[in-house]
């Protein structure tokens, strides 16, 4: 049947429409302008496509990790989708090679089951750096070796999208290199790296950066680092905009120098969607409390986060105007990883989400069908 939804401004992606109706039927889009049909009328606010994360290390109560199959896959994705995330990279952080395996394993099974909102998978870590490790296992972080080389080439070839966050210091060009050319999106982060070893990697084939400014060396004004990499070059970067990751000002100073290719990253853990107050994260103690995830010693680990809330901290705390703050959460991404989603073009997959004028999420549709 055919749907019509109306009374919101329309974002296709690009940019927002005013005064139109999203023209739905069978689960995809029809048109963005009016038809005969059911009508839907929304009280104001904002139609936007399916949000698109590229780091989302679980939800819902399941983590990612050496236990993952595709069913828990499937939990994660269903549910971000109720956070208003249709969209996404479920991430592992460093862990031992087993566990790596087996997340591959399970990335390729939902690909081929077309587990709703599975896009790949984003493997963050372990070639990393120690210094910067963040909350990951320094005990399990390592140089990338030949055998893992392969592993990833090759999954590379059979998953929609694979993303690899790793340090310069951690892998070789021609490593990085290989990579690239087997169409792994090779982002760069956990690093103390030099400006000249980030643009090594970058002119090897890096295309990202993970968690702009969290977890890497710093821009100063004689070693301008992975940050004054980014900052003056092309390469794109997730952003964390909670309000606690990266302050407030040094977003709009990000924004500022680079005001296309960045994009909103929750960087959520498995409390995503719960009430849980603490979990465990490779046997360590998370505690969830107002906003922050820490260990017990305070490090960050993750973030208490979902696209919304960032796209309502760049509005309405940063200052950026709806267009852009909605490219990043929906089509710069997934532009990133080749993804057919974030945008509501004719024909394309109708998941879409209703945010209030106050940037809240109201509800979402997946191929048309509400969720909440």
């Amino acid at each position: 049947m055919r749907q019509s939804f109306t009374g919101a401004a329309i974002f296709d992606g690009t940019r927002l429409h005013r005064g139109a109706a999203l023209v739905v039927e069978n689960g995809r889009v029809v048109a963005l302008g009016d038809a005969p049909g059911k009508h839907t009328d929304l009280p104001g606010g904002i139609i936007a496509p399916g949000l698109v994360d590229l780091q989302v290390n679980g939800g819902g109560g399941v983590a990612v990790d050496g236990t993952t199959d595709v069913d828990a896959l499937a939990h994660i994705c269903a549910a971000h989708a109720r956070l208003g995330t249709t969209g996404l990279l479920p991430t592992l952080i460093t862990d031992r090679p087993e566990a790596t395996e087996r997340v591959i394993a399970a990335g390729i099974a939902a690909a081929d089951k077309g587990v709703p909102g599975f896009l790949g998978l984003h493997l963050e870590g372990p070639h990393l750096d120690p210094r910067r490790k963040g909350a990951h296992d320094a005990g399990l972080i390592r140089p990338m070796t030949d055998a893992d080389l392969a592993l990833l080439c090759d999954a590379a070839r059979h998953l929609p999208a694979l993303m690899v966050t790793l340090a310069p210091e951690a892998v070789t060009p021609d490593q990085i290199a290989r990579l690239s050319a087997a169409g792994v999106v090779v982002s760069l982060g956990h690093t103390d790296c030099t400006l000249l070893q980030a643009k090594a990697a970058i002119a090897a084939g890096a295309r990202c950066a993970t968690h702009l400014f969290n977890a890497m060396s710093q821009l100063g004004n004689r070693e301008p680092g992975l940050v004054g990499a980014v900052l003056s070059g092309t390469i794109a970067a997730g952003l964390i905009a909670d309000g606690i990751h990266v302050a407030p000002e040094v977003l709009r100073i990000a924004l500022a120098a680079r005001p296309t290719g960045l994009f909103l990253v929750s960087d959520a853990m498995c409390v995503a969607g719960t009430g849980l107050t603490e979990f465990s994260l490779g046997g360590r103690r998370i505690l969830r409390d107002q906003g922050r995830l820490t260990l017990e010693d305070g490090t960050l680990a993750g973030a208490d986060l979902s696209l919304p809330q960032a796209l309502r901290t760049l509005v309405k705390t940063v200052g950026v105007g709806t267009d852009q703050a909605l490219a990043m959460a929906t089509s710069v991404p997934a532009r990133l990883i080749g993804a057919q989603a974030g945008q509501l073009v004719p024909g394309g997959v109708a998941d879409f989400i209703h945010l209030d004028d106050d940037w809240h999420l109201r509800q979402v549709w997946r191929r048309g069908v509400p969720l909440l």
